[in-house]
């Protein structure tokens, strides 16, 4: 055990480097992918046939096949077709655009999930389109996604785990560096599962504080203030008879 441990000190600024590597995918793909998701979501609801079949098209596109297969394609097949891009611009870039194509379908279904009677009132105002989804649909369909959309963040996290087919040393290659230095699995790999835990976490705790904030917006909870309050409120003492 006294060996792994100081493997683990030799090996750990470049666990700190693979942290940081799969940080700057999961944030920046992360990015990408919900930019992905609004714009694909959208276009999926437009008016237009010809619209709504290119979002369809793109969306079954990106969903359908597979991120290594896209990460291979970036970053081996494109630069036979004289286009190059960095191996951390191409992770993300496969990266949002595969969990995107996923998030569309959220996006289109948490506004298709908002109450017909939204959608009447706003037409009665006479807002117009924009005004309409900005101020009245959107915040509404945005407290409804926002689950959704955070698993979808956790399992881009987890999806950074393939990019080091692309040359790029994240977490999981040196990982696999270190089970070859201490020739133990267990140790090195659970200790991959701890950072991958604690980040997963971190990035849950501030989903959870964004939808506790979205549905105070809407009157439908707590405010955030209210729920990082370490002492619960006080109950008002019932009336005596």
């Amino acid at each position: 055990m006294m060996d792994n441990l100081e493997a683990l000190q030799n090996a750990w600024p470049r666990l700190l480097d693979g942290i940081v590597i799969t940080l700057q995918l999961t944030l920046g793909g992360g990015a990408l992918a919900f930019a992905v998701a609004v714009t694909f979501g959208l276009m999926a609801l437009h008016g237009s046939v010809w619209v709504r079949g290119a979002a369809r098209t793109l969306i079954e596109f990106f969903r359908g096949t597979s991120l290594l297969v896209q990460l291979f394609w970036l970053f081996y097949v494109l630069p036979l077709l004289g286009v190059t891009l960095e191996p951390a611009v191409t992770g993300i870039l496969a990266l949002g655009l595969n969990y995107g194509a996923y998030g569309a379908e959220v996006v289109r279904g948490s506004i298709n999930a908002v109450p017909k009677g939204q959608w009447e009132v706003s037409t009665a105002l006479s807002l117009r389109p924009v005004h309409r989804m900005r101020r009245i649909i959107w915040p509404q369909a945005w407290a409804i996604m926002i689950p959704s959309l955070t698993n979808l963040l956790i399992m881009l996290l987890k999806g950074t785990a393939v990019a080091n087919v692309i040359l790029l040393h994240d977490l999981t290659y040196v990982t696999e560096q270190l089970r070859r230095a201490t020739g133990d699995t267990f140790f090195s790999y659970g200790v991959s599962m701890i950072i991958y835990f604690l980040i997963a976490c971190v990035l849950v705790l501030g989903a959870n504080a964004i939808e506790a904030r979205a549905k105070h917006k809407l009157g439908r909870g707590p405010s955030l203030r209210e729920v990082l309050r370490l002492r619960p409120a006080p109950v008002a003492a019932k009336g005596v008879a």
